[in-house]
């Protein structure tokens, strides 16, 4: 397997150097070698990147990734909180799809006022117990 240069592993991943560097002091990557002052990284590093650029998108910290990572740098997926996570994702969307409902209606209800419009306030309702319901705290 050959090594790649902190450069071409930022060019290749869309990663810039200076997150590679942070994630190696956050010990979520490591390079394998120097060349002189520059970071080699094994190729597998940018599948690595694609698991943290995924659990990013999830919504997991840079904290519970690490924790999702072996003495080997392979994933170890916690499955109870992939489960945990999809299930606060699945709230998210809920929430987000009430939202979008909401503002469809504000943007095309022909009433004089939207607080005159049965469905709005409905709609505020709805939003309100939403928000209310604390997000559980993923470890």
């Amino acid at each position: 397997m050959g090594l790649l240069d902190i450069g071409v592993l930022s060019r290749r991943s869309g990663v810039p150097a200076s997150t590679l560097r942070y994630y190696e002091e956050l010990g979520l990557i490591r390079p394998r070698a120097r060349h002189g002052l520059r970071r080699q990284y094994g190729e597998d590093t940018q599948t690595q990147l694609a698991l943290i650029a995924l659990g990013k998108a999830a919504g997991f910290s840079l904290a519970q990734i690490k924790g999702m990572f072996g003495q080997d740098g392979l994933p170890e997926l916690p499955r109870p909180a992939l489960h945990e996570r999809a299930d606060a994702l699945e709230r998210q969307i809920r929430r987000l799809a009430a939202l979008r409902d909401t503002l469809r209606h504000v943007a095309e209800c022909p009433a004089p006022s939207h607080m005159q419009c049965p469905r709005f306030r409905q709609l505020l309702r709805i939003a309100q117990r939403e928000t209310v319901q604390p997000e559980p705290v993923l470890r």
